[in-house]
């Protein structure tokens, strides 16, 4: 699957908001959908690169020797969850930004949905 097609799957998750692939090397996103006026996707991508890149940082001055799944940021009406693609098909330093409404979402199913995502996406 490309990128538009990814974005769009993403987007039909119940409660999505928003979504972004970016990259954390240099903080740009390689695509977005949704957002509207107050979600600037843009900079939600690259501030979540900062977020990324630390908690890289801390798993390499802790010596572990594991791999992200993803990232789970909760907000009182939001879900912000970041999946850092780690499949085979695509570059390491990849990673899907989804926004999700609270209220309206399912959190495992998002994750499952974003976890098949990733392994049908092709960069």
């Amino acid at each position: 699957m490309n990128i538009d097609t990814a974005l769009k799957e993403a987007m039909s998750i119940a409660g999505a908001v928003g979504v972004a692939l970016v990259d954390y090397e240099s903080g740009m996103s390689l695509g977005t959908s949704g957002g509207g006026d107050w979600l600037n996707l843009e900079l939600a991508a690259a501030g979540n690169t900062e977020v990324v890149r630390s908690k890289l940082r801390v798993m390499s001055t802790l010596a572990l020797n594991d791999s992200i799944e993803d990232i789970l940021i909760t907000l009182h009406r939001q879900y912000h969850l970041i999946r850092l693609l780690n499949s085979m098909k695509n570059r390491s330093s990849l990673f899907l930004y989804l926004v999700l409404e609270r209220d309206s979402s399912n959190l495992a199913l998002a994750r499952h949905n974003l976890r098949r995502i990733e392994a049908d996406l092709v960069v």
